[in-house]
């Protein structure tokens, strides 16, 4: 009978988890509470103006639907600061694939969808540049984590 020890836990895991929960978080309390200002500063006035909304009532649902999304990505950035501290290696290996793959969707999706949106084609491509980085961050944790086993 042969029991496995476990591998010791990676540092790497936890300092990834915690830069994107940063992210994760200031960009979700950017997003529930100045998005406003985020639109002007990325977009310009003139299309910030547009994807305000024109009427009372387009402005109201564009902002309770920011404020949702925000709220929803503040909720992740938490997780994530709570996941960083789990110390299986099979999870983490498990969860990094997982992040990867979430990564590489939404900047497939960004690719094909949001880049047809006439005022935000021009942005889609740094937003799918900057997916495409955070994918390739959960993928350098999963080949280091590899060499880490076979050391």
């Amino acid at each position: 009978m042969s029991t496995r020890t476990p591998s010791p836990p990676s540092s790497a895991f936890m300092l990834i988890c915690l830069l994107h929960s940063v992210i994760a978080l200031s960009s979700g309390a950017f997003m529930m509470f100045r998005m406003k200002e985020i639109y002007t500063f990325t977009h310009g006035i003139e299309t910030a103006t547009k994807l305000l909304g024109s009427t009372p009532h387009d402005q109201l649902l564009i902002r309770t639907s920011d404020s949702f999304s925000g709220l929803l990505l503040f909720a992740i950035g938490f997780l994530l600061f709570m996941v960083s501290f789990v110390e299986d290696m099979d999870f983490q290996s498990f969860f990094a694939k997982g992040c990867t793959f979430l990564h590489v969707f939404m900047a497939v999706w960004r690719f094909w969808f949001e880049r047809r949106v006439e005022d935000l084609a021009w942005d889609s491509v740094r937003q799918t540049v900057g997916d495409i980085l955070l994918a390739l961050s959960w993928v350098f944790f999963l080949v280091y984590s590899w060499g880490e086993k076979y050391d």
